[in-house]
């Protein structure tokens, strides 16, 4: 980016920063705001990070901020904030773009950064900004607790991210072509770390009593100091190993410069002594070309070797998502004296400060006090460091905190999450795959620390290790987590230095399993069985039958001279009697009902002491309305109020119904739910028995993976790779384990390599496995198909015994399916050939009935007659779900409908009375179409259901109402998903007019059945928002309409639900009208009354128990007592123009002399409208339809839960 092309405000305010003159740096009089303004215009620039880049192209960090930290130290204030901007403008690239951008254009600029930040560490190689940040460090640290102000606090945290930040910049691409040794930007910043004394102030914050809270801080910058350190390396220096490190270069070089010479002889022995200017041509015998004569070869002899039938071929291209991950390659080394300082650094850390650092480090970690996913530098940090104190002397004392079985669970746990998340977290993959890369190493270096503790001369020490053993061996997760680490290596996901890792670790790990088995007879491990077993279905839970009238009297009758010894004072009442739940989550001002069923279950438990008491506790909980009584309740009331209770039919919770299971796919095999429980017991182990478990796929074809580049390999690697490959096939004798076409071409490819001398173990592996295979394969001619195939401990026997070896039910043949025999087959075609024709039969479960041979599935038989070419595919038999979906209408049918709407015109539910008589099943959105299609209708208006007001006629009793509303709650909760939808459609298809007025208590059965779906908030906010409406109606006297926002995710839930927008077109509101409008609206046409009353008619009351008076907050209350006044609303009369189907029935106990019914009215419930005027009571008498006896009404009730349960 060019200098001339910064903006113009960040250039007068970087030129506002001040001037070098030679060495000396002069600021102007507004340095400090310009330091402001740039950190205030880093705060708000946009995604291309416009203004960092402008900053990096400009070097002001290089020329002013640098100069201004170096000169002006002593300025608090402006030394503040310039480290303030130096954090800002030197934070990772990561940080700033969130991750690596995939669109080339972001890409530009994510690097263009990276290089601003490359030049910014070079910068920061001086030992003058070191030396102050160091000294301002040291001052700050200097300060007790009590002095420290929080401006001390956040420099200390600003100097450790600006450290921080510099050490994380990754180095340019081309410093690594640089020859070893040779000083890199990283060896200078951490020398000039070093000459500062930070390297000192790093161990004091790691050590100091007072500094806890820097712990990650310390460990996030000691890890960047040794990003490109080896444990080993820096281990054996300074001990007087210079000569075999020279030594050791030597040997490379001698081997590289023999294999060099191996291919010259090589080369010189192909091409003949005299050169031919034509090569000739020659024909390769046995070797055929693409038809049926051999291939001609064109090119000299020398070059048959090379032969392919892929020359000249276009390489396949590999899509990028198939890479493999990049390799982090060997380690550079660094300059000598950097090396030096970092081997003294890591000597003063083990023995002052690793124990207590990783103490701190793993309790900020489990406490979660840490940010999100820094336990990988906890990771790091024990396997380096444990890896140093290993190679140099190793002292089991200085690693004490990360040595011990609490370790290797926490390394386990974090592996075991690395991994699951891998294999869930498809696109982050490769980042948890080197996460898991850390716990891996971390893990290797405990099994190393606790193998180098067995040959300590320390008995102490070998004891420990022994119990260490003792631990890991024992417990199943850790003898499994290497097998489960293996079978799912992906090597798109994850580096060749894991897989090297791993083969190592396994290796490790399967040596000291084996020393530690011997000599130990009868050893016990934990062994862990996954059970599986059918769970049974359980049938639909029933609700205990009630006592009958009978039984409650005779009940009563033991129980009333107990009752009244307490009442009497004869019988001590219980004290410590609660009639609420503190601890429950529902108020205590709802928990009256739960009372109400204690009391009556103490009554009928005949425990009369403790109902006594919890009523009187229960009146002094909820005095008002006397519910439980009045306060001067007397004996002769208690006993009265409690007989009550005891007879009364008080609703109780009802058990969840047990769900149908829906029938699967076609495709699919329908199996029964299995519960799985973990069984955990102990077994003898046998190491021969586990090492069985390495004897499968995963684990040869990743060894076989890894020898690919056995050149590049180490000696180690390479040993461990070989060594498991022997156990698997020479102390198993599964030798044909490795007989595989990739593995012979390794092989082969190794035994031609000129430099095979320094691979004399993979060598004689290689003549072993393939001396086996040709024993093997001149007595079984199927062997060289054999090698296309990898194969398991079955097809190895198969392989080697005979394929006719295994027993019946033995091997992979136990789980397939038996084979059809031609008796079968013909019997199947004689069945399919019968049923085919047959109309409305399912063909497969009609064969499956008939088919001789029992046991077949239905997926078995399908496939087979695919198979057999009577079937194309598996489509060709459509498995029958739930619901029909009959599309045609025969003629009888349609007469049907005829006569069923003949039958039902004149009632008040036309199509509901149709659905209940019709005989084929339809959705209502059918029979609609079919009634306007026949003509009977002209519209859909015609057949919407009809609602009857109570003051229009007296031919339709509350009885009748009940049973009509349950009628039409259950046809509504009858219908299935499917039929919702096509109503819905229909709906939509249908759009309210604007001038539709509802009927009066429109929607009760849908308030009901949303109340019982926990729509109750939903249903109050639509509440709230009718009253709002027409509260603002009234006072403006204008009418516009007012949509609905759902500003809660309740809310919004709500009106995406079915029957709650059903209830809104029963209220009359209008759906959105175009795709311009996005939520419903209440038209302009409601009135203010209109509204009120749909806003009453969404007022939920629950049913009542018979007997019982209906509580104003919609709980069942307990009886009143007799002698008790009526309250003030129950005194209240039906007001005009009540709705009695609009509103549930308020039973209350009948009264000798009294036949008056009472009714609430809507508004009078919620307080009513400043305008509303209180109707004038009218009386009913004796001889009026409207009072129910209360027989009657138990009668509508029964009917309604009959209808209910149907």
């Amino acid at each position: 980016m060019d200098w001339y092309m910064m903006n113009c405000e960040l250039l007068a305010t970087c030129s506002a920063l001040g001037y070098l003159e030679g060495d000396v740096y002069h600021r102007e009089p507004d340095c400090l705001e310009s330091i402001k303004d740039l950190i205030r215009y880093l705060r708000h620039e946009d995604e291309t990070r416009d203004v960092r880049q402008q900053l990096g192209a400009a070097q002001i960090l290089q020329n002013d901020l640098l100069p201004l930290l170096v000169q002006y130290p002593q300025d608090k204030v402006l030394f503040d904030a310039v480290v303030r901007l130096l954090v800002n403008l030197t934070q990772p690239a990561l940080l700033c773009f969130g991750k690596v951008p995939a669109d080339a254009t972001s890409r530009h600029h994510f690097l263009q950064v990276l290089s601003y930040l490359q030049a910014y560490k070079e910068a920061f190689a001086s030992e003058k900004v070191f030396g102050v940040l160091s000294e301002k460090l040291y001052d700050v640290l200097q300060l007790d607790w009590e002095q420290r102000q929080e401006e001390d606090t956040l420099l200390i945290e600003r100097i450790l991210l600006l450290v921080r930040n510099v050490l994380h910049v990754p180095p340019d691409p081309t410093e690594k072509q640089d020859v070893d040794g040779d000083a890199s930007v990283h060896d200078r910043v951490l020398w000039a770390l070093h000459i500062s004394g930070m390297d000192d102030l790093l161990k004091f914050l790691a050590s100091a009593q007072s500094e806890q809270q820097w712990a990650l801080h310390v460990l996030e910058i000691i890890s960047l100091m040794f990003r490109d350190q080896s444990p080993e390396q820096l281990a054996a220096l300074g001990q007087g190993q210079a000569a075999a490190e020279r030594g050791e270069d030597t040997r490379e070089l001698e081997t590289l410069r023999q294999r060099e010479l191996a291919e010259k002889r090589a080369r010189a022995l192909q091409r003949p002594s005299r050169h031919s200017r034509f090569r000739g041509s020659y024909v390769i015998q046995g070797l055929k070309a693409i038809g049926d004569n051999d291939v001609v070869f064109h090119k000299g002899l020398h070059n048959l070797q090379s032969y392919s039938h892929d020359l000249g071929k276009e390489p396949r291209r590999v899509p990028r998502r198939r890479w493999a991950p990049p390799d982090p390659g060997p380690l550079r080394r660094s300059a000598r004296n950097v090396r030096l300082f970092l081997c003294h650094f890591c000597q003063d850390f083990l023995e002052g400060c690793y124990n207590r650092l990783m103490l701190l480090v793993k309790d900020q970690l489990l406490r979660e006090k840490a940010q999100q996913h820094d336990e990988t530098y906890y990771l790091w940090a024990t396997a380096f460091f444990m890896a140093f104190n290993r190679s140099r002397g190793f002292r089991p004392e200085l690693v004490s905190e990360t040595v011990g079985v609490r370790a290797f669970h926490f390394i386990e746990q974090n592996l075991t999450t690395y991994y699951e998340m891998a294999l869930m977290d498809k696109k982050e993959a490769v980042t948890w795959a080197r996460r898991m890369h850390l716990a891996l190493k971390a893990y290797q270096e405990l099994l190393r620390t606790v193998q180098e503790m067995d040959r300590s001369p320390e008995p102490a020490v070998r004891d420990s290790s022994q119990v260490i053993k003792n631990n890991i061996f024992y417990l199943t997760e850790y003898r499994e987590l290497l097998l489960a680490l293996f079978r799912k290596f992906d090597e798109t996901k994850q580096p060749r230095a894991f897989l090297r890792d791993l083969v190592e670790t396994a290796h490790l790990f399967l040596r000291m399993l084996e020393h530690f088995c011997r000599g130990r007879a009868g050893l016990v491990v934990q062994s862990k069985r996954v059970r599986r077993k059918k769970k049974p279905r359980a049938p639909a839970a029933l609700a205990p039958q009630p006592p009958s009238a009978a039984e409650l009297e005779e009940l009563w009758a033991g129980l009333a001279p107990q009752l009244q010894a307490c009442l009497q004072g004869e019988v001590p009442l219980p004290e410590d009697v609660v009639p609420f739940d503190a601890a429950s989550e529902t108020p205590v001002e709802e928990q009256r009902a739960e009372a109400l069923l204690r009391i009556q279950g103490c009554l009928r438990g005949a425990q009369a002491p403790e109902a006594l008491r919890l009523l009187r506790c229960a009146r002094e909980v909820w005095p008002e309305g006397d519910v439980f009584g009045p306060s001067g309740a007397g004996p002769p009331e208690e006993t009265q109020l409690l007989r009550e209770i005891f007879f009364a039919a008080l609703p109780r919770h009802a058990p969840p119904e047990a769900e149908e299971p829906e029938e699967l796919e076609e495709e699919e095999v329908e199996e029964d739910e299995e519960e799985q429980t973990v069984q955990v017991a102990e077994k003898e182990f046998n190491f021969m028995d586990y090492l069985k478990r390495f004897a499968c796929a995963p684990v040869v074809r990743a060894c076989a993976l890894l020898l690919r580049g056995y050149a590049q390999n180490s000696a180690r690697t390479n040993h461990c790779a070989a060594r498991l490959l022997h156990r698997l096939a020479r102390d198993l004798r599964m030798e044909a384990l490795l007989f595989q076409l990739s593995l012979f071409t390794l092989f082969h490819r190794l035994l031609n390599d000129p430099g095979a001398a320094a691979h004399q173990e993979l060598v004689a592996l290689a003549k072993f496995i393939l001396g086996k295979f040709f024993a093997l394969a001149a007595t079984n001619k199927k062997a060289f198909v054999e090698l296309l195939f990898w194969k398991n401990p079955t097809a190895v026997r198969e392989m080697t015994e005979g394929y006719s070896s295994l027993q019946e039910g033995e091997g992979a043949a136990a789980r397939r399916a038996p084979a059809w025999t031609p008796q079968e087959e013909q019997a199947l075609r004689e069945l399919y050939w019968k049923y085919k024709e047959v109309e409305g039969q399912d063909v497969i479960a009609a064969i499956l009935a008939e088919l001789p041979a029992p046991g077949r599935t239905r997926r078995q038989v399908v496939k087979h007659l695919v198979r057999l070419g009577l079937a194309s595919s598996a489509k060709d038999f459509p498995q029958q779900r739930k619901g029909t979906h009959i599309v045609l209408w025969t003629e009888e049918q349609e007469q049907e409908l005829e006569r069923l709407f003949e039958e039902f015109r004149g009632s008040d539910d036309v199509l509901g009375n149709i659905m209940k008589n019709l005989t084929a099943r339809r959705s209502r959105a059918r029979v609609v179409e079919k009634l306007l299609g026949l003509g009977l209708v002209s519209e859909r208006k015609e057949l919407h259901k009809k609602r009857r007001r109570k003051g229009r006629g007296p031919e339709l009793g509350e009885a009748d109402a009940l049973v009509v509303s349950a009628q039409d709650s259950s046809a509504e909760e009858g219908d299935s998903e499917e039929e919702e939808e096509e109503e819905e459609e229909e709906a939509e298809s249908d759009p309210i007019e604007e001038h539709w007025v509802p009927e009066e208590g429109a929607g009760q059965g849908l308030v009901h059945l949303l109340h019982q779906e926990g729509l109750a908030g939903p249903l109050q906010w639509l509440e709230n928002c009718l009253r709002r409406t027409a509260g603002d109606r009234e006072q403006e006297g204008l009418s516009f309409p007012v949509p609905l926002v759902p500003l809660s995710e309740e809310n919004e839930d709500a009106m995406e639900d079915r029957r709650f927008r059903a209830l809104l077109r029963e209220l009359g509101l209008r759906p959105p009208a175009s795709e311009q409008e996005s939520f419903w609206r209440i038209p302009a046409t409601l009135t203010p009354q209109q509204l009120r009353r749909a806003a009453a008619s969404l007022v939920h009351h629950s049913p009542n128990p018979e007997g019982l008076p209906q509580h104003p907050e919609g709980l069942p209350a307990p009886p009143r007592h007799p002698q008790a006044p009526a309250s003030a609303a129950e005194q209240l009369p039906a007001p005009l123009g009540s709705d009695s189907e609009s509103e549930e029935p308020v039973p209350v106990p009948l009264q000798s002399g009294s036949k008056r019914r009472r009714q609430l009215d809507s508004e009078d419930e919620d307080g009513g409208s400043p305008e509303a005027e209180p109707a004038a009571a009218a009386p009913c008498s004796e001889d009026d339809d409207d009072p129910q006896p209360a027989g009657r009404r138990k009668r509508a009730r029964c009917l309604e839960e009959e209808e209910e349960e149907d």
